[in-house]
């Protein structure tokens, strides 16, 4: 009997412990806001982006169970690219899941600015990839913006290196004539500094003309272009309809297509195709490849949409938009990982996911293993600069595909970084900022330690414990 009494009392003992591991199984889920916009004039790309991202997490909830165990789950909410809206969308969903919102991809420059601060204060990540506020490419005064890979003053120098390539040289920039026709939004305004300050530097001259929102009505800026100015290149810095109304109008007016450059949020085909015949040999910027011949996106046709579980149509699968999104998914994910990694962790808070975005190092390797060779460059980001400095390629339009007219062009660093930190030193000053230690933008900021520490020893009290942490910390 006393034999049988403890055996019961084992198994008592086991069996209230199964509950609450089953339960923390179940709670083992990491959340991402999605601050989507699936209707009104800049849907396609709103839509083809978080397709993507959410195929691409849908792909490692159903093949993997997760990442390390931990499914993705996301919410979206409707911003209809507007400001307010956005912000509202942010506030409703910043304190779901465990640790509330893991990191946040606002998929626009006006609901970026909006929510700089505010992200600041929660301690979640933005993640701005090609576009959002330039100069918050320095970590050390915004260490909770990423605008990853490529940012608009960078492309923009790109972009002119493409224009002074076609006439010869950049020395035959002098004397030329450029219209830029842009968005007149944050996201259409970004660039006119750098484009002043290399009409300044390389001797052309520079004209910017603003399209009110959402970018149907360009006839008179049009008429201006063709008949007045008669600039030697056009760059069109769209979004959404404007793109299309663009190059039918430059038809409409005889301004020849091959004498436009766009910018990577213009070159998509949602971007081409309603325009017809009017976008034939346009170019456009661009820091990834259409096309869904990668092992990855093979993948996510046969594993995802096999099961019935697509986030977009399947004839989108491949295009400009939708590759955008699973380059999210990739370095979203990737920096899950090294935070997972660093802090012996599963499900990770906010700041961890911004220790894991600054230690993210994506290599021609790990690329492979992903199955995204081709579609995505290596990427290295350090807490010193959220952007990584990728190179940009030009591609042109035939009619039906987009077709690479260059190897990929480096971007200007002696340009855009001085401008970088002129500006955010100044926005510093502007809100009482102290910037992390180390000024130049490469330099160790001398921050990663110091939180870690601070967080190590808050997490564990037992002096062995806390004694290997601190040295993995370190």
């Amino acid at each position: 009997m006393k034999f049988k009494a403890i055996v019961l009392s084992i198994v008592a003992s086991v069996m209230s412990v199964v509950p609450f591991t089953v339960s923390q199984a179940q709670e083992m889920e990491q959340f991402f806001p999605a601050l989507v916009y699936r209707t009104g004039p800049y849907a396609a790309g709103g839509s083809g982006f978080f397709g993507g991202l959410e195929d691409y997490m849908a792909l490692l909830n159903l093949r993997d169970g997760g990442v390390n165990g931990v499914k993705l789950v996301w919410e979206e909410c409707e911003t209809a690219y507007n400001s307010d809206r956005g912000v509202e969308c942010y506030e409703r969903l910043k304190n779901k899941g465990e640790f509330g919102a893991t990191v946040v991809h606002p998929l626009s420059t006006g609901i970026t600015y909006r929510l700089i601060e505010r992200a600041t204060a929660d301690k979640i990540p933005l993640i701005s990839m090609g576009y959002g506020r330039t100069d918050a490419t320095n970590g050390k005064v915004f260490p909770w913006v990423f605008p990853l890979i490529t940012n608009y003053w960078s492309q923009n120098t790109a972009k002119i290196r493409y224009i002074g390539a076609q006439e010869g040289g950049m020395e035959n920039l002098k004397g030329k004539k450029i219209a830029n026709l842009h968005h007149d939004g944050s996201y259409g305004k970004e660039t006119k500094p750098v484009l002043d300050l290399q009409a300044e530097k390389y001797g052309f001259e520079v004209k910017h003309y603003p399209v009110a929102h959402p970018g149907l009505d360009q006839k008179a800026a049009w008429l201006d272009i063709s008949r007045r100015y008669k600039p030697d290149w056009v760059i069109l810095r769209g979004w959404g309809v404007m793109n299309p109304t663009a190059l039918k109008e430059a038809a409409r007016v005889g301004y020849p297509s091959n004498r436009i450059v766009g910018v990577w949020w213009s070159g998509a085909e949602e971007d081409v195709i309603p325009a017809g015949k009017a976008a034939v040999d346009y170019v456009a910027a661009g820091f990834h490849p259409s096309g869904s011949d990668f092992p990855l996106i093979q993948e996510i046709l046969d594993v995802v949409y096999g099961a019935g579980k697509g986030n977009i149509s399947p004839q989108r699968i491949g295009t400009i938009y939708y590759n955008r999104g699973i380059v999210a998914g990739i370095v979203t994910i990737e920096a899950m990982r090294e935070a997972q990694a660093h802090f012996d962790k599963t499900v990770i808070s906010g700041e961890e996911m911004r220790w894991g975005l600054e230690n993210l190092n994506l290599t021609a390797e790990r690329i492979a293993e992903i199955g995204a060779d081709g579609l995505v460059a290596p990427l290295k980001i350090t807490c010193a600069d959220h952007e990584g400095g990728g190179p940009v390629i030009f591609s042109r339009w035939d009619g039906s595909k987009w077709v690479p007219v260059t190897d990929w062009i480096a971007t200007d660093k002696s340009i855009v970084d001085p401008m970088i930190m002129e500006s955010s030193m100044a926005y510093a000053s502007e809100k009482g900022i102290t910037p992390r230690s180390g000024m130049s933008m490469g330099s160790d900021c001398g921050w990663a330690t110091r939180l870690i520490w601070a967080h190590c020893n808050e997490r564990d009290h037992n002096s062995r414990r806390l004694q290997w942490r601190i040295d993995i910390c370190q």
